[in-house]
C-alpha cells in the first residue's frame, strides 16, 4: 500500500473520530441539565421496580398502567409530606424569628448538674445561663460564628426549590421508566453483555441489586430513624419539633445518626419536666438511636454476594466526593471492583493450577 492511500485513510479515520467525539460532546451538553433528575429516576425505578412488578400483575400485566399508578402514588405519597414538613419547617423558623425579635424567647435555665459534666459542663453551663438569663447577650457573643454560617444557610434555602422541582421530575421519570422497564433491562444487559459477555450481564444484575440495597439500607433506615426521633420530639413537648426532625433526617442520611439532635433533646427535657417523663424520653432517645444497628444490617446488603462492610464504605465515601448521589454511584462502583477483583484472582488461581497441572504431567 502506497504512502499516498495510508494517510488518506489515516485521515479519514481521524475525520469520523473527530465527528462520533463532537456528536457525543453535543448529545451530553443537550442532556446534561437533566442528568440529575434521570439519575435519581433510575434509582427510585430499580428501587420500587419489584412493587411494580406486584401491582403489575395485578392488573393483567399492564405496565404502563401500573407505572402510572405508582407514579401518582408517589407524588401523593412523598412529595406531599416533603411540602408539609417544609410548611412546618417555615412556620417554625417564622415563629422563632418572631420570638427572638420581640424578646419573648423564653429559655429555662441549667440544671445544677450540668456543671458537673466533665470538660464541657463549665462552658456548657455558662452560656445555657446567660441565654436563659439575657438572651440577646448570648446572641451577640455568638455573632460571628452566625455570620460565617449565614452565607451557607442562605445559599441551600435558595437551592431547596431547585432540588424540589427535580425531585419531582425524578418522580416522573421513574414512572417512565417503569411502564419501559422490560426494555430497559434488557438494553442494559445487552450493553453489558457487549462490553463483557455474560460476566457483564452479571455486573449488571448487581447493580441493579446494589442499588436497591442502599436505599433500603440507607435511605429507608434514615427515614425511620427521624420519623422515630421527630414523633418523640412531639410528645416530649420540645419547641420546634419540625426544624429538628429535618436536621436529624439530614444527619442521619450523611450517616452522622439522629443522636445530635435527640440528645441535646433528652437535656433539654430533663431540665424542664418531671423526672418520669423525662426518663421515658431518655429510653426512646437510646432506642431511636441502637436502631439503626439492628436496622441496617437487615436491609444493607441484604441479597447480595458481595460483603456488606463493602456496600456500607462504598456509600458513604461516594456521598463524601458526589453528595446524596454518590451514596447509590459509590456503593455501585465499589461492588463491582469488588467483584471484578474476586474475577481476577479466580482466573489467576485458575491458570496457575492449570500451569501446575502440565508441570506434574510431563514425562
Amino acid at each position: 500500500m502506497r504512502s499516498e492511500e495510508i494517510t488518506q485513510q489515516a485521515i479519514e479515520t481521524i475525520m469520523r473520530l473527530g465527528l462520533v467525539a463532537l456528536l457525543i460532546i453535543w448529545c451530553f451538553e443537550i442532556v446534561r441539565p437533566f442528568i440529575v433528575p434521570i439519575v435519581w429516576g433510575i434509582i427510585i425505578a430499580v428501587a420500587i421496580f419489584p412493587l411494580h412488578r406486584k401491582l403489575r400483575s395485578l392488573l393483567c400485566e399492564r405496565a404502563a398502567v401500573a407505572a402510572t399508578v405508582i407514579t401518582v402514588a408517589l407524588l401523593l405519597l412523598i412529595v406531599g409530606p416533603v411540602v408539609l414538613l417544609v410548611s412546618i419547617l417555615a412556620e417554625n423558623l417564622q415563629v422563632l424569628a418572631q420570638q427572638l425579635r420581640e424578646g419573648t424567647l423564653a429559655i429555662p435555665p441549667p440544671p445544677p448538674t450540668v456543671n458537673d459534666w466533665p470538660v464541657i459542663g463549665g462552658p456548657i453551663h455558662t452560656f445555657w445561663d446567660l441565654a436563659a438569663s439575657n438572651l440577646s447577650a448570648a446572641v451577640h457573643q455568638l455573632a460571628p460564628q452566625l455570620k460565617g454560617v449565614a452565607g451557607p444557610l442562605l445559599t441551600a434555602a435558595a437551592a431547596v426549590g431547585l432540588s424540589m422541582a427535580q425531585f419531582v421530575l425524578a418522580v416522573v421519570l421513574a414512572g417512565v421508566f417503569l411502564a419501559y422497564s422490560a426494555e430497559g433491562y434488557q438494553l442494559t444487559r445487552a450493553i453489558g453483555r457487549r462490553l463483557a459477555g455474560q460476566r457483564g450481564v452479571e455486573l449488571v444484575d448487581l447493580s441493579e441489586a446494589t442499588m436497591r440495597s442502599v436505599a433500603r439500607g440507607v435511605l429507608g433506615v434514615a427515614v425511620i430513624q427521624s420519623f422515630l426521633a421527630g414523633l418523640g420530639l412531639v410528645m416530649a413537648g420540645v419547641p420546634f419539633p419540625g426544624l429538628w426532625t429535618v436536621v436529624a433526617l439530614i444527619l442521619a442520611i450523611t450517616q452522622i445518626g439522629v443522636g445530635p439532635v435527640i440528645v441535646p433533646a433528652a437535656i433539654y427535657v430533663f431540665s424542664v419536666h418531671d423526672t418520669l417523663p423525662a426518663t421515658l424520653f431518655l429510653i426512646w432517645t437510646l432506642f431511636v438511636i441502637a436502631i439503626d444497628n439492628v436496622l441496617k444490617p437487615l436491609f444493607l446488603g441484604r441479597g447480595l454476594e458481595v460483603p456488606m462492610a463493602v456496600i456500607f464504605v462504598g456509600a458513604i465515601g461516594g456521598m463524601i466526593t458526589s453528595g446524596i448521589i454518590g451514596l447509590f454511584i459509590g456503593a455501585i462502583l465499589l461492588a463491582l471492583g469488588y467483584k471484578v477483583f474476586l474475577s481476577w484472582l479466580d482466573r489467576q488461581s485458575t491458570a496457575t493450577a492449570d500451569s501446575a497441572r502440565q508441570v506434574t504431567q510431563e514425562p
